[in-house]
């Protein structure tokens, strides 16, 4: 009985460090939100790598708060339980291997060879009126989670004119889970 326990333990920790956890986009601005989140491996060389294929686009005023936040759990679940699905991601494996895998190709499941090689780290967008679809100047960036070696950019963020800013950053769950965040104020 304690080796089963214990296998079962030791695979459901390793499922849940499986792509880095979940990751929670909170747009708490006026305006939307456009761009790529991006997962990749901390200590292969930055390979896999893995990102939305199309830009992500997420309202104005979408949090956890009034139940609109981006939330993926992994690759393949998100699709249909997240308010903005991707229904492909795009893998590249080198520097000059890039391919789009749909959201259910087997490498990207929890516990697949993309999925338990990649961490979410960062995200590169640019905000929009939605009213307009203008871009709002000075409120676009990287920001990269801190000790990710694949991309030196902050992990915080704020406009030139001080009213927006950006930040990513982790929490480990009491479950033992990891969460990222990408904040958006």
């Amino acid at each position: 009985m304690k080796k089963i326990l214990s296998t079962l333990g030791i695979t459901m920790v390793s499922l849940a460090y499986s792509q880095g956890g979940t990751i929670i986009v909170n747009n708490y601005t006026p305006y939307e939100y456009r761009g790529a989140l991006i997962a990749n491996n901390f200590s292969g060389g930055c390979y896999p790598f893995i990102s939305t294929n199309a830009g992500v686009i997420i309202p104005p005023d979408s949090h956890m708060g009034n139940g609109n936040a981006l939330i993926y759990t992994n690759y393949r679940d998100q699709y249909t339980s997240s308010l903005y699905p991707m229904p492909n991601w795009t893998v590249s494996t080198s520097a000059t291997s890039t391919t789009i895998r749909p959201w259910n190709h087997g490498s990207l499941m929890p516990g697949g060879v993309f999925s338990i090689n990649t961490k979410w780290s960062s995200s590169k967008f640019e905000m929009y009126d939605p009213a307009t679809s203008l871009y709002i100047p000075g409120f676009s960036t990287t920001v990269s989670l801190a000790g990710n070696p694949c991309y030196m950019a902050p992990d915080y963020f704020t406009t030139p004119n001080g009213l927006h800013s950006a930040e990513i950053f982790t929490i480990s769950t009491s479950t033992g889970l990891v969460e990222t965040y990408l904040q958006l104020f």
